[in-house]
């Protein structure tokens, strides 16, 4: 009787331990640096992608080559996790792909530049980028080691915004988008400098033809709040009550909910389903799917959650 009491007490006192240190973990990687979440890596075929959380929703992206171990890194707002993850990687970065030019996301190109002792490659599709030595447009392309990155040009948000496509040399495998603040999960950026036929076009037309299975890494960690916007749309949508729960559960942890994948989005993600009865009826019941995506993002712009 008393061993199995004490065994118990000493599982319970295991179970107490175990979360200390994961907790403990946690903060030496959250905490300290005060980031909204921590840090991942997601494994593809081919490549490697480190999720790195900056400022207070943003994330940056540095995408390694399997193979030959080059790397890229993705709207580097703060240089010095850059610097400090690549040389704990072991990996070399030769290139900065921006999505556009807002601070926060471009912001510490010019920093990055100035603290990497080698020539970094720093591809845009706009003038407004700093540092930006490798303006890109629709269809170009270029190489991480052995992975082709092909360039999605998808202004609205902002007329320069670029996302790049990435994936393997024989096109296997997933591959991985990234978005910037065109696509987030469940939910699209504001059209700035932009129109609905734009935004639709970026969304609806260029994105939605990549594979299903296209992994998703998007510019901010907004995926509640989006999808809260998704299930006012389409209430009886169970995809989107599902994801829901799931956010929830990683954002307690502070873990991303990146990346989502191209087919989750068209089957949640309400500017990607203008097309859906559903959301035509909720958009005033217009069947032009480019004026629903306009409807959508103007009652978006004042919704609370």
């Amino acid at each position: 009787m008393f061993s199995s009491v004490w065994k118990g007490i000493a599982t319970s006192l295991e179970t107490k331990a175990t979360a200390v240190y994961f907790r403990v973990q946690k903060f030496r990687t959250v905490g300290i640096r005060g980031m909204h979440s921590t840090l991942e890596e997601v494994k593809l075929d081919g490549m490697q992608v480190k999720i790195l959380p900056a400022l207070q929703d943003n994330y940056m992206y540095l995408i390694v080559d399997g193979k030959t171990q080059e790397a890229a890194v993705v709207d580097p707002v703060d240089p010095e996790l850059v610097i400090k993850t690549v040389q704990e990687a072991k990996v070399n970065l030769n290139k900065v792909l921006t999505t556009h030019h807002h601070w926060d996301h471009a912001g510490g190109n010019e920093k990055l530049v100035k603290l990497w002792s080698k020539e970094l490659q720093v591809y845009g599709g706009d003038d407004r980028i700093g540092a930006l030595n490798r303006k890109v447009r629709q269809d170009d392309t270029f190489t991480i080691g052995n992975l082709n990155v092909r360039c999605l040009s998808t202004p609205c948000h902002t007329t320069g915004h670029i996302c790049y496509h990435v994936t393997t040399a024989d096109g296997q495998g997933e591959g991985a988008v990234f978005t910037g603040d065109t696509l987030f999960q469940g939910g699209c950026g504001r059209f700035f400098e932009g129109t609905p036929e734009e935004m639709y076009e970026a969304l609806c037309t260029k994105l939605a033809s990549l594979p299903d299975n296209t992994k998703v890494f998007c510019g901010h960690e907004y995926t509640l709040q989006n999808m809260s916007f998704a299930r006012h749309v389409e209430p009886e949508n169970e995809s989107i009550h599902k994801r829901i729960e799931w956010a929830k559960m990683r954002r307690a942890s502070q873990d991303p909910t990146v990346p989502s994948t191209i087919g989750e989005e068209k089957s949640w993600n309400p500017f990607m389903r203008v097309h859906e009865s559903a959301v035509q009826k909720h958009a005033g019941g217009q069947t032009n799917p480019i004026q629903v995506m306009g409807n959508l993002r103007k009652e978006k712009d004042t919704f609370k959650a």
